[in-house]
């Protein structure tokens, strides 16, 4: 057999989400943006004396390295999609960045957090007009990035490559492109900080309360660190090659559990949005070649990698 003859028999490990070139030039005008955005703010904080304002600029920094480290990792992940080092192509590193945007996002709470509450004991004096006018330039900004970065959540299925959604639904799961997600929830806690910062100020330059800033701001506080948590624990469950949703597993057993076959062994997960790997080990009497097994497979969507072992049983 001529050695060119095999390469009919190799296949690629390229396991992008469907819609990683749009999600990632979509990152990188967002990142310019919440940069500049955040320049504006922490000067602004500066000239005014508005510590809200300058709290805003600085957790937007974090904000903007966080868009930064979602969109270096799409590229990465697309120039080193075909690199043979990864032994299943690059599709995780999405989860990797969004699991690091997590721990970022924790740390933007706790921050925010602990700012808040030293304000409580010591408030500060503010010029309401001016930092108001910014903070609202600043929620504008946050709406029009969410804006371009889309839900990625509801885009999550209905976008891969097999139109078959007959038994789809259960797991469309798998399809979460956590770098984006990470991405728009950066976003959006931002846009959630800005609106409690313009009530904060309102209400302190209307009512005089400005106890009320660093209350806001400890609420917003918690509520970043609850999509931190819940960020955390998807992305590190795709890293830790957790079995996805059972649907996967049930639609699998369902095709290769015919007549005498059996499934000894099933290892199910997740290598990239929308692209699963599985190794079946499979049991028969009358074992058929791996190939028919596979073929039996052929219409479970997003199973993108199948390795089958065939056992015959000799009892």
């Amino acid at each position: 057999m001529h050695h060119h003859s095999l390469d009919t028999w190799r296949h690629e490990h390229v396991f992008l989400g469907a819609r990683h070139d749009d999600h990632e030039r979509r990152t990188w005008l967002v990142v310019g943006l919440t940069a500049a955005m955040m320049a504006i703010e922490i000067v602004g904080g500066l000239v005014f004396g508005s510590m809200a304002l300058l709290a805003d600029g600085w957790h937007m920094s974090t904000h903007a390295g966080a868009l930064a480290i979602a969109a270096l990792a799409y590229r990465y992940a697309r120039t080193h999609a075909r690199d043979p080092r990864f032994a299943f192509g690059t599709g995780k590193l999405g989860d990797l960045a969004g699991f690091t945007s997590a721990i970022v996002l924790a740390f933007i709470a706790a921050l925010i957090g602990y700012e808040s509450a030293m304000r409580l004991l010591e408030p500060v004096a503010i010029r309401f007009d001016e930092a108001i006018a910014i903070a609202v330039v600043g929620l504008g900004v946050n709406l029009l990035s969410a804006w371009l970065l889309g839900h990625p959540d509801s885009h999550g299925h209905g976008h891969g490559h097999h139109a078959d959604h007959g038994h789809d639904e259960h797991h469309h799961i798998g399809h979460h492109d956590h770098n984006a997600r990470a991405a728009y929830w950066h976003v959006l806690a931002d846009a959630l900080t800005s609106v409690l910062a313009i009530v904060g100020l309102l209400a302190g330059r209307l009512y005089g309360w400005t106890w009320l800033d660093p209350v806001v701001g400890v609420a917003g506080s918690l509520v970043i660190a609850h999509w931190s948590w819940r960020l955390a624990r998807d992305a590190g469950a795709v890293l830790l090659d957790a079995a996805p949703d059972p649907g996967l597993g049930t639609a699998i057993r369902g095709r290769i559990e015919v007549g005498g076959d059996r499934i000894t062994d099933l290892h199910i997960w997740r290598i990239g949005p929308g692209h699963h790997a599985a190794i079946i080990a499979v049991v028969s009497d009358t074992p058929m070649p791996a190939s028919a097994y596979k073929d039996r497979l052929g219409e479970v969507t997003g199973l993108s990698h199948v390795t089958v072992e065939v056992h015959r049983c000799s009892a």
